[in-house]
């Protein structure tokens, strides 16, 4: 039966499922490794195989599924490696955000990004990581259409949602969340002086911040992983042998 939830209404199809797809795995609902067969997300989306598999292609190009030769595709994993460089080029690219933001943004956009800073801030610790991460968009989106450069924004959301299960993570730990308050806030007081040096400072070291937090977990689960005892082996099956 399909999913109600992720039904397809009269529009453009391709991209209602690519839209839908990459939500799904923004926010968890596939999870990293998980198979992405035809067959499950035909079922889930009511929708052709052709339609699926140009969703794919266009989501392999972000970064967000990978396609296993002879296996098919598959939610992509973000190793700590592939992290550490997600977090070095987003941190460029947020500073430039929001330096560009305390340049042209108006009065109303800054308005905009200081009540959200206040939604986030009156968020209690222990909250749906699902909320977080919605106020935590919400913040980026005032953020990208008022720095008036269309290729950073471009850039920055595609790196925003190739770790975005990382970033769900980190907001998900009560112990973060204080830091991630005071480095927004930072953010949102240089923005309101118009201080251009010191908001590019903000965001990135509430990026790099962030990213010690993401390292941290993505070790910790490496070593949790490999601590785990092997499988035993599969008992070798002696082929029965042909009566005369």
């Amino acid at each position: 039966m399909p999913d109600d939830s992720l039904q397809i209404t009269p529009q453009p199809v391709r991209r209602q499922v690519e839209e839908r797809l990459r939500d799904a795995i923004i926010t968890s609902r596939f999870m990293p490794g998980e198979h992405l067969s035809d067959r499950k997300l035909c079922d889930l989306f009511g929708v052709s195989r052709g339609v699926i598999r140009e969703a794919v292609r266009l989501l392999e190009a972000e970064g967000l599924i990978v396609v296993v030769p002879n296996r098919g595709p598959f939610v992509a994993y973000l190793s700590a490696a592939e992290a550490t460089q997600v977090y070095e080029v987003r941190s460029v690219l947020e500073a430039l955000a929001g330096q560009g933001f305390a340049e042209r943004a108006s009065t109303e956009e800054i308005a905009e990004l200081r009540a959200v800073f206040e939604e986030i801030a009156a968020t209690p610790p222990g909250a749906d990581r699902m909320v977080l991460l919605g106020l935590k968009r919400r913040f980026y989106d005032v953020l990208l259409r008022g720095c008036r450069n269309t290729y950073v924004a471009r850039m920055l959301d595609q790196l925003l949602n190739r770790n975005s299960q990382l970033r769900a993570t980190t907001l998900s730990d009560p112990s973060r969340l204080p830091h991630t308050v005071a480095e927004i806030r930072r953010i949102v007081e240089a923005v309101e002086r118009r201080d251009r040096e010191g908001t590019w400072q903000a965001c990135r070291e509430h990026v790099m911040q962030a990213a010690q937090v993401a390292l941290r977990i993505l070790n910790e689960h490496a070593a949790a992983a490999a601590s785990r005892p092997a499988p035993p082996p599969r008992p070798a099956t002696v082929p029965r042998r042909r009566s005369r």
